[in-house]
Order: C-alpha cells, then structure tokens, then sequence
C-alpha cells in the first residue's frame, strides 16, 4: 500500500509562501495513502487559477484543464474508467463564477467523484480582483469603493441542488481537512468539499487568523447529525457559512454509474471495444 510520499513527486510548488493551498495538497496526499489508494488509481483534474496548479505538483494521472471547466472533464474521466479514483479541484472564481453551471449539474448528477474548491474569495492568480465568494463592501482592484454584489453561498446551493455530501474545512487544521478528504473519497456519489485557503497576498481581511475567529468547528457539537437534511441547512443559515465540518452525507441515493443500465463495473478503458464485422453491419443497417 502506497505511503503519502509516493504521492509526491519532483515539482516545487510555486505558491506564495503562506498559501493555504500547500496545507490542501498535502492533505490530499495523506487521504489518498489512507484509504488505500496506488499513484496510478488516482486522477486529479485541475482548473485555472493559483489552486489550478495543484494537479502537477501530486504523483498521480493529472490534467491542468481550462477555466472552470474541472468538472465536464473529471466526469469524463470517471465515466471513461470507473475503476479510477477521480479528484476534480479548484477555485471559489474557477467553480463558483465561470463553472457555476458545471458545479450545479455535477451535485445533482451525482457521479462518484469528489470535487475539493480553494476558497480564498478573491482571484488571486490576477493579482486580486472580487470573486464571487467576496463579501459586500469587498475592497480590490476592480472594486475600489467596495463590492456592491452579494456574497454567494456554495453550501446552500449545493444542498439545493441535491448534493449527497457537503462538507468545509479550514487549510490550517490539515487533521480535520485529511479526514473529510478521506470521507469523500469513500463516499458513492459527488463529493463537495469548500476548504477555507486564506491568500496571504491579496487578500488581507480573510485571513487566518479571521478565519480562526469567525469559523464554527461541527465537531465540537456531538449531537449533530449530518444526515439531517434539514438541520443541515438551517447550520449552514445559522453560521452564515462559516461551519467547518462533515455538514450532510446521504448514503442512500445511488451514484450516476450505478443507475445507469448496463454500465459495467469495468473501466471502458479497460473493456475490449473491438467490433465484430457482424455488430458492424448491424448498426449500419439502422441508419439505412
């Protein structure tokens, strides 16, 4: 069974020191090696931005994609070879903005794949601009006098949208964010998981120590139960967004490859997909 260092590999990440993003890279790794996972039965597939980079700097099958569109591909991984453990991985700006509408069909979809977001509401890769994860009254580049727009809430739209897992974690507790990870990973069907990753750069008003002062830890409360579809969502309303923790997990609903007929357990990348001359001809007939 792999260990988490075969999860590294050679390439130095160039975050700005401080980035929450490191501590997101290493739990991954560590989750990874935890549930029993090999190098090449991992897939992380990555968008644009600073967080983007993340599938290069991890020893597994990677794909650098295009802005906000992580996930159209990672599903297309996932349904190409089912047997692949398949990670899609983010930004608030690359999920929440211009990959809103992907996010959204993936939760209701509900292939077995776990998406992990960097939320640091800001665009930091530009050089800090307003995301859609920035609070009103959010001072950058492009809103000097402040954002005027609405902070967006990815938590209550996931649990809108029919999420079957929804959970949030904070960068600096790597035990919590390694855990959750973990949770996703073994859970069947589309996994959300926001992560709190301060820019120590552009962004001074949410950083650590904010964070550490604002954010409400689930598992100092015992009783809660995050297959409560309903208290979840009143937790998410009551803390303003700002709970860390396992949030909602449905173990009931089938995942998108378990419901659709015929779909072998098999990766098709693994299948034998040469046609016969017979089954060739059959099919043109069809179309006569």
């Amino acid at each position: 069974m792999a260990t988490f260092k075969e999860f590294r590999n050679n390439v130095k990440p160039n975050w700005c020191p401080g980035c929450g993003d490191f501590s997101v890279q290493a739990s991954i790794q560590r989750a990874a090696a935890n549930v029993g996972l090999e190098p090449e039965r991992l897939a992380v597939i990555s968008g644009i931005g600073c967080s983007g980079r993340i599938s290069g700097y991890i020893n597994a099958y990677g794909l650098h994609g295009i802005h906000g569109r992580a996930l159209p591909i990672a599903q297309g991984v996932k349904l190409a070879n089912r047997e692949l453990t398949v990670i899609a991985s983010g930004g608030d700006g690359d999920g929440f903005a211009i990959g809103m509408g992907h996010t959204v069909h993936a939760i209701r979809r509900n292939l077995d794949i776990t998406y992990i977001v960097m939320d640091n509401q800001i665009y930091g890769l530009t050089k800090g601009q307003t995301s859609p994860r920035s609070a009103e009254g959010f001072k950058t580049k492009s809103t000097p006098e402040g954002s005027i727009e609405s902070t967006l809430s990815p938590l209550e739209i996931a649990m809108s949208a029919g999420a079957t897992f929804v959970a949030q974690s904070f960068s600096s507790d790597l035990k919590q964010l390694t855990a959750l990870i973990e949770a996703g990973l073994n859970h069947k069907g589309f996994s959300l998981i926001n992560v709190f990753s301060p820019c120590v750069t552009f962004n001074k008003v949410n950083t650590y120590d904010w964070f550490k002062e604002n954010i409400v830890n689930l598992d100092q409360f015992p009783d809660y139960d995050p297959s409560n579809r309903i208290a979840a969502m009143n937790k998410i309303m009551e803390t303003n967004g700002m709970l860390t923790g396992l949030i909602y997990q449905n173990t009931v609903r089938k995942s998108y490859e378990d419901l659709v007929v015929g779909f072998e357990e098999q990766g098709l990348a693994n299948q034998d997909i040469q046609m016969s001359q017979e089954q060739f001809d059959k099919l043109l007939t069809e179309f006569k």
